[in-house]
């Protein structure tokens, strides 16, 4: 599977890949944390042989990136964020479609789980909206939050591909551990899809439009087009 099989959706550590207490609990875990108090001004800035991680939230990440008119090649995300650092782990978090013959994120996700991420998946829930209509909850926001404050102790960075708001208080959490925190998504995109206040929250706001030259897909590679989200 090409590289670039890599642009579409995502969501999910260290707990064999899954949350295994109830959202509520984890919630008070983070607010708990959260509530130490974090000063900014004495937080070291990222090093050379800092220990980093990436935390991708897939689906943002994916719409975020076609809103500014590009595909993510993530053999080279991986491999920028590896000379930016000691790279521990690189995690993309996605939901799939159990009920599909075929679904277009399986390749993705296998060519990602081969080549040096770790990827948490879970079975999209299926609901009715009240009127009939069918649709999915995507949201791996509890998987993502349980793997970054178990990982929190062991790293100097964490980088957070996502834009979600519901993000900021597990930013803050992390910051009380010590832990310096990118966040990267855009602004330069119509509407933003980065809530002002995870923005706000975070050490460093890239936005992905900055970082595009250096993980676009090459547009001449055909071998590795993404796959379309589900």
């Amino acid at each position: 599977m090409s590289p670039a099989a890599a642009d579409h959706t995502a969501s999910g550590l260290f707990i064999n890949g899954m949350c295994t207490f109830a959202p509520s609990a984890h919630i008070g875990l983070l607010r708990s944390v959260a509530s130490a108090r974090y000063d900014r001004t004495q937080k070291a800035m990222p090093r050379d042989g800092t220990k980093v991680a990436l935390f991708i939230d897939g689906i943002n990440t994916h719409a975020a990136a076609r809103a500014l008119g590009f595909d993510i090649d993530y053999k080279r995300l991986l491999t920028e964020f590896q000379s930016r650092g000691t790279l521990l782990r690189a995690f993309y978090y996605t939901v799939t479609f159990e009920d599909q013959e075929f679904s277009p994120i399986r390749p993705l996700v296998d060519w990602l789980d081969y080549n040096g991420f770790t990827v948490v998946t879970k079975p999209a829930k299926q609901f009715d909206d009240g009127e009939g209509r069918r649709k999915f909850k995507r949201s791996m926001r509890v998987e993502l939050a349980v793997d970054a404050m178990e990982l929190a102790e062991h790293i100097d960075q964490t980088v957070l591909f996502s834009g979600d708001g519901d993000f900021r208080a597990l930013v803050e959490a992390v910051q009380s551990r010590g832990v310096h925190v990118t966040v990267v998504s855009t602004i330069a995109s119509q509407p933003p899809i980065i809530a002002d206040d995870l923005r706000r929250q975070a050490d460093v706001f890239t936005d992905l439009l900055e970082l595009r030259l250096k993980i676009q897909r090459e547009d001449h590679d055909h071998a590795s087009r993404p796959t379309r989200p589900p």
